[in-house]
């Protein structure tokens, strides 16, 4: 899917959430990113395959960035 020099990281590597994104929706809350994985702002993750990856808990005042806030 990735045509970017160099490869956006995979779908099944730990850091795909540094791909490209694609394609951002803010008023939906989702992003799809250029690995085919599509990121949402709760930090939640559905993968090609159709893996769920569910929001990861982080401490109060913590959060993941995602691809939506790397967009912006």
């Amino acid at each position: 899917m990735c045509s970017h020099q160099p490869l956006c990281p995979g779908a099944d590597s730990s850091d795909r959430d540094a791909a490209a994104v694609v394609t951002a929706h803010p008023e939906q809350g989702w992003s799809l990113l250029c690995n085919g994985t599509i990121v949402f702002d709760d930090t939640g993750e559905l993968l090609p395959d159709g893996r769920v990856l569910p929001p990861l808990r982080t401490p109060p005042g913590g959060r993941r960035p995602t691809a939506l806030a790397m967009a912006a």
